[in-house]
């Protein structure tokens, strides 16, 4: 199987990624409004998504979208944008090395809706894992 077609080389770069926001994200903070911070920062997304969309030709018509998708992926936007507006704060506040952790505990927090909501069966390991990285998030924070 071809690297790129890994769900498991999508996420180690989502969290390279993710590493690299907190710590741009913090110093781009510095001496500016959380909020205007994080407008700024979707901007940028923004521009780099339509061109990304553009250059590889994905663009779809959105009459092809049901309205099920449509009305998930808004309510997911604003989930982002609320999330985004916290963590900036939170960065505006606090060390990137502990707001981080916290906010990494979404993970925890994803494998707990996914049984609550989608279904998904989680192992005695699976569990395991969850506690530790609650643990180990919480001992990072503090």
């Amino acid at each position: 199987m071809n690297m790129f077609d890994s769900w498991q080389f999508w996420a180690l770069l989502s969290a390279l990624f993710a590493a690299m926001t907190a710590i741009f994200a913090k110093v781009g903070v510095t001496n500016i409004n959380a909020d205007f911070a994080t407008l700024l920062r979707t901007i940028v997304i923004l521009l780099a998504l339509i061109l990304i969309v553009w250059l590889t030709r994905q663009f779809q018509p959105l009459q092809d979208i049901s309205g099920k998708s449509l009305l998930f992926l808004t309510l997911s936007g604003l989930a982002t944008g609320a999330s985004w507006l916290c963590y900036f704060r939170a960065l505006k506040l606090g060390n990137a090395s502990q707001v981080a952790p916290i906010d990494k505990l979404s993970v925890v927090l994803v494998a707990i809706f996914g049984v609550l909501f989608l279904s998904e069966h989680l192992t005695v390991g699976n569990w395991a894992g969850i506690i530790l990285i609650s643990v180990g998030a919480l001992l990072l924070a503090l």
